[in-house]
């Protein structure tokens, strides 16, 4: 893997306590009860947009399911079926640099 770049996963997938930034949004096949383009736009209007920082705070005890994810200071709760249409890349922390 080059340099500095993270990984990229579904956050759908993403356990408990995942921090990390959007890279994409692309509900194909996400959702059986809305159309993609429309889970899409939902999602955009919930503030999950493309360099918005997310965290998983919370999650259903059967299942994992729903999720809640802490987004522009917003907390929502999603399925995880819908929240794999969001890719995020995971925030890694930055090292503190070593005493000269």
């Amino acid at each position: 893997m080059p340099g500095n770049v993270a990984p990229q996963e579904r956050l759908g997938a993403a356990k408990l306590g995942f921090r990390g930034r959007i890279v994409a949004i692309d509900a194909t096949g996400c959702s059986r009860a809305l159309p993609p383009r429309e889970l899409e736009r939902r999602l955009l209007e919930m503030g999950f947009v493309e360099g918005a920082e997310v965290e998983i705070r919370n999650q259903g005890l059967f299942g994992r399911d729903p999720i809640a994810v802490r987004v522009n200071n917003a907390t929502v709760a999603l399925r995880r079926a819908e929240a794999n249409a969001i890719t995020v890349e995971a925030l890694v922390p930055s090292q503190p640099e070593a005493a000269h």
